[in-house]
């Protein structure tokens, strides 16, 4: 689920500081992906557990940046705020989503990918004259970094064969949105997706978006905190509740970038911990 509400603000963010080579980094980001999905997961040393809370803790607040974006635009910061301070207060008094409607949420977001991407197939784009460009190693690389976090997959069973279908999804949507916008109206605002729709001839879906975004977002943001939570600060009642503060601040006050890019450095950190866990099992084995 959180590769839904990631992707409407990744390209975004994205397109605006690599242009059409954006679409190199989500493949980069999608190849890194299905190579470490079979890493083991995180310990339990201190560095660790701080490691995955504050990766965890920037994916919330994505996901929250995204829900006050696209469902509050008078108030977004606010709203994602009021989202991340819902989903804490929902956590602590034990709210728990289902598995079997997880999965079903899963089905449905991926079933409005695939319609956005035959929508866009099927129209005729706007020519634009945005060209290509030469490609800037560190834009290339900064997009893979964004995008990472939200192709990794979150259970452990099947992880290959979910983590090349995150990847695939992500490629097609990064394809049919520069194709339909082109990097300058993608990159133009993190709600650039909305235009999409326009620019699909599918300007009547826009209430179906919100809804979309509803679902992509509020479930993960509940899921990643709690995973936050449960496996990196239980029983610790203080880092919990400094991790909501940090989190409601970053929801107020930070700007998408900035976090995507927390978010993708502690992601690259916690595969770098988790293949040296790797190695250690292996040398004792």
């Amino acid at each position: 689920m959180r590769l839904g509400g990631g992707l409407l603000v990744v390209l975004a963010v994205g397109a605006a500081g690599a242009g059409y080579w954006v679409l190199a980094g989500v493949v980069l980001a999608a190849v890194v992906a299905a190579v470490v999905s079979r890493l083991p997961a995180l310990g339990d040393t201190p560095l660790e557990r701080y490691v995955g809370a504050f990766t965890r803790l920037a994916l919330v607040v994505v996901q929250a940046i995204v829900f006050g974006a696209y469902v509050v635009p008078a108030q977004p910061a606010y709203a994602g705020a009021g989202l991340v301070l819902v989903v804490a207060v929902a956590d602590l008094a034990g709210l728990r989503l289902p598995a079997a409607l997880t999965r079903w949420l899963t089905v449905v977001l991926i079933a409005a990918a695939v319609v956005l991407i035959v929508l866009c197939a099927v129209v005729a784009p706007v020519v634009t004259s945005t060209p290509i460009g030469t490609p800037s190693p560190a834009a290339v690389v900064v997009s893979a970094l964004i995008t990472l976090p939200f192709l990794l997959p979150v259970a452990p069973d099947r992880v290959s064969l979910r983590a090349l279908t995150l990847g695939g999804l992500a490629v097609l949507v990064t394809i049919v949105a520069l194709v339909q916008l082109g990097p300058d109206r993608l990159g133009l605002s993190a709600t650039s997706i909305r235009d999409l729709l326009y620019a699909a001839d599918a300007g009547q879906l826009q209430p179906l978006l919100t809804v979309v975004v509803v679902l992509a977002t509020v479930p993960a943001t509940l899921t990643t905190f709690t995973d936050a939570r449960e496996r990196y600060a239980p029983e610790r009642g203080w880092e919990s509740a400094a991790g909501i503060v940090l989190a409601l601040a970053a929801a107020l006050f930070a700007s998408p970038y900035a976090v995507l890019v927390a978010a993708g450095l502690g992601t690259v950190v916690e595969l770098v911990l988790r293949a040296r866990n790797r190695r250690y099992r292996v040398a004792h084995e």
